[in-house]
């Protein structure tokens, strides 16, 4: 093989997200719908049904999902009853990304709103146990001004996190 090898192949960035689901190939078509995937690559299990490995794109990042094989370790959220990562997405229109997600399925779970940060920022739970927030940046604010922000939004709002 000539050349020089990439530490960080071609399209990747230093962090990737891989996550595991239950029934991968039933929520790939779910990521296409909800959120623009475009499948890169997949190698099927053993079985030749579930997904061993497989690769989408989402906007300019990819990322990584494979069915759950608990005997090797790798549990889906629903095994495990939850998950406490998120995953973020930004967006050039939040509004219009959200409602595609829940059109194909998922659960509104934080409505959008314009938040202390300078984001329009809501979050959905996709049918196979993730969090995904999704954002559109619409303020370039200094932490003082988003400290500010915060406050204010507390304290008229009881701890609700909107602007």
């Amino acid at each position: 093989m000539a050349g020089q090898v990439k530490p960080v192949p071609e399209g990747f960035h230093t962090v990737t997200p891989h996550l595991i689901v239950r029934n991968a190939g039933a929520a790939i078509e779910f990521y296409k719908q909800a959120f623009g995937a475009e499948e890169l690559f997949r190698m099927p299990g053993m079985d030749g049904k579930s997904v061993m490995h497989a690769e989408l794109r989402i906007g300019d990042s990819t990322i990584m999902l494979c069915d759950e094989f608990p005997e090797m370790g790798a549990k889906s959220p629903e095994a495990l009853g939850g998950s406490p990562v998120t995953v973020h997405l930004y967006v050039t229109d939040a509004d219009k990304a959200f409602s595609q997600a829940v059109a194909a399925g998922a659960t509104a779970t934080m409505p959008l709103q314009d938040m202390f940060c300078g984001d329009r920022y809501g979050k959905v739970s996709a049918p196979y146990g993730h969090q995904w927030s999704i954002a559109t940046h619409i303020a370039d604010l200094t932490p003082e001004e988003i400290g500010q922000r915060a406050a204010a939004a507390f304290s008229e709002h009881g701890g609700e996190c909107g602007q």
